[in-house]
């Protein structure tokens, strides 16, 4: 599985590059048909605020997308993985209960 992580308007360093991966890792444990994901980084400076991106092609399905932002970039990442946990673990369950 490939985790692709860019930036828009913000430079990705290597410690935000490990923290994304490290987070988005985990979403493999809700759906095993997880292809790649990708996360797109971005900060609007008259804002002051970072948003996050999150695409998860998958197996049998079109691509999963969560979207957040905040004031802090790593909180913005947390909530992002945390919506598409919940997007994973939904979608898991429903293919569970059409096959009874």
């Amino acid at each position: 599985m490939r985790i692709e992580v860019t930036g828009k308007h913000i430079e990705v360093t290597p410690a935000i590059q490990q923290y994304a991966e490290a987070k988005c890792d985990r979403l493999t444990r809700y759906y095993d048909g997880v292809q790649e994901i990708v996360v797109v980084l971005s900060e609007q400076p008259k804002q002051k605020q970072f948003d996050v991106e999150l695409r998860v092609p998958v197996e049998h399905h079109e691509d999963f997308v969560a979207r957040s932002h905040g004031q802090d970039l790593y909180e913005a990442i947390d909530l992002c993985v945390d919506k598409m946990a919940r997007q994973l673990t939904e979608f898991k369950e429903r293919l569970k209960n059409e096959k009874r």
